[in-house]
């Protein structure tokens, strides 16, 4: 997949998210709003937009990635560059997203297998997420992410 399809993709879903009237926001599920702000998300991220990624995160955010704990500023001032780039680079197919609510706080987790080349190293990997979102003033924010992965097995 080449950077600039990436990036319309990442324009589509973001600017589709504010092109809908509060009406409509209200109409979608709740579900869905969760699975639209992760999803923008990880279209900023593939689309290198720092700014529309950052907004997504609660500023309170914890990020736990290969044994690591990040707050925002520690995400924003080192890893999303890395996340970024290997959004742009490697291809991610993302399994359904298992989305549980209860009350303004919701979790989603998903499954994903990653596959291409980062410089010269093969990537051929399968994928956890788990987010933890918030809802405030009506908007979902995404409050905690724990990712993990692994060479696939076969």
């Amino acid at each position: 997949m080449c950077r600039p399809f990436l990036a319309s993709i990442a324009l589509v879903v973001t600017c589709g998210i504010g092109l809908l009237s509060p009406t409509e926001a209200r109409a979608q599920s709740p579900e869905d709003q969760v699975v639209a702000t992760i999803d923008a998300f990880h279209a900023a991220l593939a689309a290198g937009d720092t700014a529309t990624a950052l907004s997504l995160l609660a500023d309170d955010v914890t990020i736990l990635e290969s044994g690591g704990v990040e707050d925002k500023e520690h995400y924003r001032s080192g890893h999303l560059a890395g996340d970024m780039r290997f959004a742009q680079t490697v291809p991610r197919e993302r399994g359904e997203v298992h989305v549980h609510i209860v009350g303004e706080v919701a979790w989603a987790w998903s499954t994903s297998v990653t596959q291409g080349r980062m410089g010269e190293r093969e990537i051929d990997s399968q994928g956890a997420e788990l987010m933890v979102l918030a809802r405030a003033g009506g908007e979902w924010r995404i409050s905690a992410v724990h990712w993990s992965s692994r060479a696939r097995r076969r």
